[in-house]
């Protein structure tokens, strides 16, 4: 709810409350932004007075100065030094911005041109400021989305001088906080090393962003600032996050009297705004929990699903599907392609993707990207026959595309030498230059090589890929002042092609792809319902880079998925069911050649399958909960919306001898229900013993010998397992314990034989009674 009285403005959603008021002087001050208070008068009471100013402060016609003020937008000049949210330079060279109140609009709808936006039912306030000096207008819009507590900000400069206003600086979104003691959290990183929780103390200015082209691996634009004494259960925590996929830079400063100023939006924009043009800015979100940062991402995971994903997958299941990359990298034919497609269909996956090297000339990366044109040769039939022999075996069919890129051994680049962005002689990322989508004729390419694709055949699902980075940002058709506009205009173009994709096939399910998680944002959300989270599915660092995400983005937009072992990435060997169990906290897939396993691994992942697909609801769009999280130890539980069932993962790093109980505390449940919690089993077998298994042996055994392998064929182990009940506060508040794990000569047929990159799953259900214990344990 929005409410407007005599120029203070007071936002309000379920639980948090944001406020400011356009003060005499016309400066938007910033009042509060938080839990919601007892009373609405007390936003105001509680603010603070500026009087006399000492010392050097340069201070307003009402006597208070700027840099010691909180403010809705800070710009540059007028006397406060602290990082601003507009830079400008008007017609006549002044560079010092002055937007004072102008008026309040309520408008019914109106998002920025060209750019994603929140969609769904919000209320939205227009306050439009006046430069004092020129005839530019800001207008500061915010949405209030009530039952996810986000307020959506975005800015609209207007000129209506007679001369152009370059713009510098306009920032999506400004908070300022007050004294006190906060944590800054970014999400850096590289390829393979996406999403690492990184904290510091504020003090002084420290910025995240990256200026790539790209949102970028090395720091995704979702950051946190917390209380510094926040906990995952307890404190304040502010999540931010920016609804755009290019340049972006997020910056915090202490200012000199001890104030926070949080500001985030595009970076790397010089625009040349001409006499009556107006230049929108991308939408940003922030959201506020005094529950801690577990608060704070159910609150954004909600706001992600009900407000950036749309169209008919927002809420649809998503399949399990086996991937061809790294079963057979660039070595595609259509027989080993159905033979995968035969070993995906009996482990019970429901879509195959063909992945690169399915197109003509591309026998590795050096060549023909931008030359769409199926390879007749490895796929006899081409895409129309492959689709078909694969929706006979009972499944769906996919494809890789990488369709803003061009090779330069390409037909495209020889044609069109002049459509990349910057010069033929630039350095290059994986033998390839980006297609320079700030010219419509490209654009207008790239939307008809992969509309001509898609209509060739059945295809329901694309895997839309970026492997590079930008380097030059030049534009053969920009003029010089326009070529600080180049990236910007890239996106523009980019989302142009998207939503006349997703207008002219909505049923294809799109998963953003940029190198693994290089392009993950809400922008790209918007019009592609996942992303491949990273190239990286070595499962201990796939835990680390799956719980950084979590902390702003659901598990039902994460592609998740099972490789091989020792894994391509790493070289690291792990259990096949804990890379398993990770993989099904988001969008379950394989990428490894099936026929490779063992018989017996094969049965048990189709058994898992199922299990996945029977709790699949659940395991892609319940609310996700982080537990005891350690650098050893990692819990999440993903519950139903209802509190009818949850699951828990419990991952262990290196296990280790002799440890102490451990207690697995779970989230989302219904606090007065009874649950009954069991264990999805795993079988340890005679060679995770290796020689220990001599000294119950009556003959010796080698590991690995002929003998050990008729002790493995005809020696059976029990599976650990745990069955109890309990309700639903004390499992989320105390926890429960997990079987004993193995230590030493500890096995009794019962204990958990955990090593190391080992997990466990747990299901919890409700019971609508407590049930009467089974006979053999009342003995």
């Amino acid at each position: 709810m929005i409410t407007v009285e005599n120029r203070l403005f007071i936002l309000e959603t379920e639980r948090t409350a944001y406020c400011f008021r356009a003060r005499e002087d016309g400066v938007l001050e910033h009042l509060y932004y938080g839990a919601r208070l007892g009373r609405r008068e007390d936003y105001e009471a509680l603010a603070p007075v500026y009087r006399h100013q000492p010392g050097n402060a340069v201070v307003l016609e009402s006597g208070a100065a700027l840099e010691r003020m909180d403010q809705e937008v800070g710009t540059a000049g007028w006397g406060d030094s602290r990082e601003c949210a507009v830079d400008v330079i008007f017609p006549d060279g002044d560079s010092s911005a002055s937007f004072r109140y102008f008026h309040t609009m309520r408008p019914e709808l109106d998002t920025p041109a060209g750019l994603p936006a929140a969609a769904g039912e919000g209320e939205t306030l227009q306050v439009v400021c006046k430069d004092q000096r020129h005839e530019v207008y800001l207008n500061l819009y915010y949405t209030v989305f009530p039952e996810t507590d986000a307020i959506v900000r975005w800015a609209r400069l207007s000129n209506d001088t007679d001369g152009a206003v370059t713009i510098r600086r306009l920032m999506s979104q400004q908070i300022d906080l007050p004294r006190g003691d906060y944590l800054l959290h970014t999400f850096r990183g590289a390829w393979a090393r996406e999403m690492d929780h990184v904290t510091a103390p504020i003090s002084g200015r420290q910025t995240w962003g990256a200026r790539v082209g790209v949102s970028s691996s090395r720091c995704n634009p979702f950051a946190m600032v917390s209380a510094a004494d926040a906990t995952e259960r307890f404190g304040a925590v502010w999540g931010l996050n920016l609804l755009y996929s290019g340049n972006h830079i997020g910056v915090v400063e202490r200012g000199p009297y001890g104030g926070v100023r949080v500001i985030q939006g595009m970076d790397g924009l010089t625009w040349h705004l001409a006499a009556g043009e107006s230049f929108d800015t991308p939408q940003a979100v922030s959201v506020f929990s005094v529950s801690g940062f577990g608060g704070m991402s159910v609150q954004m995971h909600r706001f992600v699903r009900r407000h950036i994903v749309r169209g008919e997958w927002q809420y649809r299941e998503r399949p399990v599907l086996v991937n061809s990359w790294e079963a057979m990298y660039f070595k595609v034919d259509r027989r080993k392609l159905l033979a995968l497609g035969k070993e995906a269909k009996a482990l019970g996956a429901e879509l195959l993707v063909l992945d690169d090297g399915w197109f003509r000339g591309r026998k590795d990366d050096t060549a023909a990207l931008g030359d769409w044109q199926e390879d007749t040769g490895k796929l006899p039939g081409g895409l129309g026959g492959l689709c078909k022999d694969v929706q006979a075996l009972g499944l769906d069919f996919g494809l890789w595309m990488e369709p803003e890129m061009v090779s330069e051994k390409s037909d495209l680049f020889r044609d069109h030498p002049d459509w990349i962005l910057g010069h033929a002689d630039q350095a290059l990322g994986r033998n390839q230059y980006v297609l320079d989508l700030s010219r419509a004729d490209v654009c207008d390419y790239v939307y008809q090589a992969v509309a001509d694709v898609l209509s060739s055949a059945d295809i329901s699902y694309i895997k839309w890929d970026m492997n590079r980075i930008f380097s030059d940002t030049w534009s053969s058709t920009a003029a010089p002042e326009r070529q600080g506009e180049v990236c910007h205009r890239y996106v523009l173009g980019l989302y142009s092609i998207l939503r006349r994709l997703n207008a002219a096939f909505p049923h294809v399910l799109f998963e953003a792809c940029a190198s693994g998680g290089n392009r993950t944002d809400l922008g790209m959300l918007c019009f592609m319902p996942q992303v491949w989270a990273s190239d990286n599915t070595d499962v201990l660092c796939r835990v680390g880079i799956q719980n950084g995400y979590s902390y702003g983005y659901p598990q039902s937009v994460l592609g998740c998925h099972v490789s091989a072992s020792p894994n391509h990435q790493t070289l690291r060997r792990s259990p096949l069911d804990s890379r398993l169990q990770v993989a099904c906290f988001g969008l379950l897939g394989f990428e490894l050649d099936l026929g490779d396993l063992p018989k017996g691994q094969r049965e048990s992942l189709k058994q898992q399958v199922a299990f996945y697909k029977a709790h699949r609801r659940t395991l892609q769009f319940g609310q996700l909960y982080r537990g005891n999280v350690s650098d050893n130890e990692t819990v999440w539980t993903a519950a139903a919306t209802d509190g009818s069932e949850a699951l828990t993962l419990h991952f262990c790093a290196l296990n280790g001898p002799n440890e102490p109980m451990r207690r697995v505390r779970c989230g989302g449940l219904t606090p007065d229900a009874l649950y009954r919690v069991t264990n999805l089993p795993v079988t340890p077998h005679l060679h995770d013993f290796g020689s220990l298994v001599n000294m119950m042996s009556p003959v010796p055994i080698k590991p690995d010998s002929l003998t050990a392998q008729l002790a493995e064929h005809f020696v059976k182990l029990e599976p650990d397992s745990i069955d109890l009940t309990a309700s639903g506060l004390g499992l989320m508040r105390q926890g429960f314990v997990p079987v004993q794990h193995f230590s030493g000569t500890g096995y009794d047929g019962g204990t958990a034989v955990m090593r190391d990159f080992d997990s466990r799953l747990y299901l919890l259900e409700r019971q609508e009674e407590p049930q009467a214990a089974p006979a053999a344990e009342e003995k």
